[in-house]
């Protein structure tokens, strides 16, 4: 590794000055004005994949194309899919941007520009990490595939179907992933969790139409004051979901889970002033770290009917309607919830009121074993490139592509994060430590080595 390690040093600036290049392609995928931009980035992923060594192609799908870049001449090897996406989400307020979105910009040590760390400059570290073994010993340890998408943060409409029409062309054993944060500066981390997510939409039905208040007030039930009624039975007054059977099926965590956690820096204080709250609130019984990341959820997530203009408008509307999402942990099953929280919102449906209920596509919960072999792998990876041993935690929101890969390609996923938390992902001043960013790179070198040791069955 001592001629890789050299390499990596010798071509730092050139890695920012590509990360730099490919951050000034704008490539919204929500927004049909940069569909051009859109195969522009593909294309420069192509061209770059080509230039360290790898076979690449363009796949077209219904909507923005998929990149594909592989090695594979590593016989009797592990093979590794590394995902990333290109796509960035909108830069919109442009006015609270210290500098243009895409026109990246360096200041104390970080980049600047939308898409740095989500997911532009995390996915293209392993870009990096594959050339330097291919430049260097002309060769990989590991094979590797790169599936690099255009639609994550439009909901990956088109990535499933590529996975189920290539599942076996594919055929891999490990997924990485780097699309999650560390804990904290200097603390890396392995997340070896994620929640899932389901979510519904209720809107409760009063009249055929928008009454006057007072010729027709307290003759009828009052949508708003119906969903009002609803929504707070949701939830006990220490927090707890009151949906029947929502924590039958949740599984616990472990003891050592529990103190890991208690050990990690964080102060509750810090937390809240950080999030502009007077205190914390939650489940009873479980500390923040556990309910942002272990425990489930029931969540109001907006609430809308009648009149929200300026000034007073005196009637009884006609409907309210709240958007629901339930966040998920291992062993509960989407449906069996949604399902319950129909009945039980039905079952409280108060008289004269007629209920209608939607539900929206979601995700699983993932957990990989944390004896797994790849993640040894990767602890020692980081260990190197950072210089400090990575902690092991979960993450409260949820990356549905993980699931895909255990659904459909039936394996599990490294994800290994080089951002941080602060690093202000799909807001204005989006940026990522160049530190950090070079750090992933050497993380990503020394993986490949620490996989290919690990002995196949």
């Amino acid at each position: 590794m001592t001629d890789i390690a050299q390499y990596l040093a010798d071509h730092a600036d050139d890695y920012v000055a590509d990360l730099t290049e490919l951050l000034r392609i704008p490539s919204i995928s929500a927004d049909s004005h940069y569909k051009d931009d859109m195969t522009k980035a593909s294309e420069w992923l192509k061209a770059r994949f080509e230039t360290a060594g790898l076979t690449s192609e363009i796949v077209p799908t219904a909507g923005h194309p998929i990149v594909t870049a592989e090695w594979c001449e590593a016989e009797d090897a592990p093979t590794v899919m590394i995902y990333g996406h290109y796509d960035v989400q909108p830069p919109d307020p442009i006015d609270l941007w210290t500098t243009p979105p895409f026109e990246p910009d360096v200041r104390e040590g970080k980049i600047f520009a939308r898409g740095a760390t989500d997911d532009k400059g995390q996915m293209i570290t392993h870009l990096f990490g594959v050339e330097a073994w291919l430049k260097t010993a002309g060769k990989l340890p590991v094979n590797v595939k790169f599936i690099i998408e255009g639609e994550e943060e439009v909901g990956s409409d088109n990535l499933d179907k590529y996975l189920e029409e290539h599942k076996d062309s594919i055929n891999c054993d490990i997924a990485v992933v780097s699309d999650t944060s560390q804990f904290a500066p200097g603390m890396p981390a392995i997340t070896y969790g994620l929640r899932g997510i389901t979510a519904c939409e209720v809107t409760l039905h009063g009249p055929s139409k928008d009454l006057h208040s007072g010729m027709f007030g307290g003759t009828i039930a009052n949508p708003l004051t119906g969903m009002s009624q609803l929504l707070a039975k949701l939830h006990d007054a220490e927090g707890r979901v009151q949906i029947p059977g929502f924590y039958d099926d949740v599984l616990e965590l472990s003891p050592e889970e529990r103190e890991e956690y208690a050990s990690l820096p964080f102060d509750e204080s810090e937390f809240a002033k950080e999030l502009g709250v007077g205190s914390t609130f939650g489940e009873a019984g479980f500390s923040t770290i556990e309910r942002r990341w272990a425990r489930p959820t029931c969540e109001l997530n907006g609430l809308f009917g009648g009149y929200s203009g300026e000034g007073p408008k005196t009637i009884v509307p006609s409907f309210c309607t709240a958007k629901i999402s339930c966040r998920l942990v291992p062993n509960q099953n989407a449906e069996n919830v949604l399902s319950n929280l129909e009945a039980y919102l039905k079952a409280n449906l108060p008289d004269g009121l007629r209920m209608e209920f939607q539900t929206f596509h979601g995700c699983p919960a993932a957990l990989i074993d944390r004896n797994s072999p790849y993640l040894a792998a990767a602890k020692s990876a980081i260990e190197t490139a950072f210089g400090t041993e990575p902690v092991l935690i979960r993450e409260g929101g949820s990356i549905p592509v993980v699931g895909a890969f255990r659904e459909i390609l039936g394996i599990d996923t490294l994800l290994l994060g080089w951002g941080q938390d602060t690093d202000n992902l799909h807001s204005p001043d989006e940026h990522f430590d160049l530190g950090d960013f070079q750090r992933g790179i050497h993380a990503s070198a020394e993986l490949w080595q620490k996989l290919a040791q690990i002995e196949r069955d």
